[in-house]
């Protein structure tokens, strides 16, 4: 998308003549056209920590933001247990690990590690099980299910305690540079039973921007970049984790979650009202119990003439809310910095899995965001991305190696937001840096290309991915 053959050209004729390009002029060859709008013609100009991660699209009708104002309440507000006069806000638990979305997603931002022990989380948690089946997924791990709820209403016993420990490693770039990284440790203390064998992976829970964007792609849009068995010989072969649909009743294309887990975002958010509040919907009717635990005689969040706790009609505004949620438009793209930054990114192959060039699909929900050019920085596909990040615990054609290629759109705004900068599907980055240098696997040969660069060139990448 360089705005001419001719300008491209010239960058090739300055070198081989040895003449040096100035930063203005380099500056005005390398800006891609609209490149600051990562949703196209509906990213939204937001700088503020309240605001940037949690504002809608434009062109939204009267109607929709009416909906879209009730389910940010609803993803606001916390919930109670039952029975309590709050009709419409009842049911909580009997486990759980939040009490309201935000608890997870501060001003629909990113969650946060346990740092310490006996600390309270912050949007963290721990997924278990004890085995996986490629069509059905994880198999919950007996007496606690497919999650560790380490919280529980008045008079019932949580699901059990978490501890952490953390190891430095040290390490150096070729330049002489030193770094640290800080890999974590979870000890659990389950009080429920042995979990000395159950498959455990951490969990942070993921910044909310630009969901209903990648809920309108297409199955064959993601399929696109996929090499499964790297035909083209690049070292890289993502591939998609096909998943089970409750509302289609079959296996389909996973877009969300850690591993590409979740089919749409309308499961995404009903599996999370499950498994995070012991929430029941239409898409998850079933309480979340230990499995041999009597809870049948504890009062449930049902309404007179509903059968779950989240009504369809509440489903639909909070659907609305989170499909709507925009990105917000890019800093300094016209830096020079930054520009260099974004070339370098690309020379380094980051690329190849982060790919930002979409077209979004039909989407129902909202007919505003069909047919949009968007920048996600994700191709949403599984990569393998060694042994030093796997959790060792497969969830359908994922196996313990393989993640969800995070989309990296609003980076560089997380620390305004949430003021923190921890990073990966754990947290254990504390920062930009350190996510890439804990990359392995298929991502090996780029992290290498960053670590052989200058110090000048790895703050440039830096500074590109910070404008994101």
């Amino acid at each position: 998308m360089i705005k001419n053959t001719f300008l491209f050209l010239s960058i090739i004729l300055w070198s081989c003549n040895s003449n040096k390009i100035t930063e203005e002029e380099y500056i005005d060859i390398s800006y891609e056209t609209d490149e600051e709008n990562l949703v196209s013609h509906l990213s939204i100009k937001a700088f503020t920590a309240d605001k940037a991660f949690g504002r809608g699209i434009p062109e939204l009708s009267d109607l929709e933001l009416s909906f879209f104002g009730v389910g940010n309440a609803m993803f606001d507000q916390s919930w109670v247990s039952s029975p309590a006069t709050t009709t419409s806000r009842d049911g909580l638990g009997p486990l759980f690990n939040a009490r309201a979305c935000s608890a997870c997603h501060l001003r629909d931002g990113r969650g946060k590690p346990i740092l310490t022990n006996g600390a309270g989380s912050e949007g963290f948690l721990l997924r278990l099980s004890s085995g996986n089946d490629i069509v059905s997924g994880p198999k919950g791990f007996p007496n606690y299910g497919g999650q560790l709820q380490d919280d529980s209403n008045l008079g019932i016993k949580n699901e059990g305690e978490i501890n952490v420990r953390f190891e430095t490693i040290k390490g150096q770039y070729p330049d002489g540079t030193n770094y640290e990284l800080r890999k974590p440790t979870y000890n659990i203390k389950g009080n429920y039973g042995d979990l000395s064998t159950a498959l455990v992976s951490p969990r942070i829970g993921q910044q909310l921007i630009g969901l209903g964007f990648i809920d309108a792609l297409s199955e064959s849009s993601i399929l696109e970049n996929e090499d499964e068995n790297d035909i083209d010989q690049d070292g890289i072969s993502g591939k998609a984790n096909y998943v089970w649909s409750v509302k289609k009743n079959r296996s389909t294309i996973g877009k969300f979650g850690w591993k590409a887990n979740e089919p749409s975002l309308e499961q995404q958010i009903s599996a999370a009202f499950n498994g995070d509040m012991g929430l029941t919907s239409s898409t998850f009717p079933k309480e979340n119990c230990p499995k041999g635990i009597d809870f049948s005689s504890l009062p449930n969040g049902n309404n007179d003439g509903e059968s779950v706790e989240v009504t369809d009609t509440q489903m639909s505004r909070i659907m609305t809310y989170m499909g709507a949620i925009s990105v917000p438009v890019r800093r300094d793209y016209m830096n020079y910095n930054v520009l260099k930054g974004k070339e370098l990114f690309n020379e380094m192959d980051c690329i190849k899995c982060h790919v930002n060039n979409f077209t979004t699909s039909e989407f129902e929900l909202l007919p505003q965001i069909e047919n949009v050019v968007i920048r996600p920085y994700s191709d949403f596909l599984l990569h393998d991305m060694g042994d030093d990040l796997a959790d060792n615990r497969p969830e359908f054609l994922a196996n313990g190696n393989e993640w969800r290629t995070q989309p990296l759109w609003g980076l560089g705004m997380i620390e305004f937001v949430n003021d923190h900068t921890f990073l990966l599907h754990d947290g254990r980055a504390r920062n930009i840096e350190e996510a890439i240098l804990w990359h392995g696997g298929e991502a090996e040969a780029s992290k290498n290309k960053f670590m052989n660069a200058s110090t000048d060139q790895r703050e440039q990448v830096l500074s590109f991915l910070n404008s994101l």
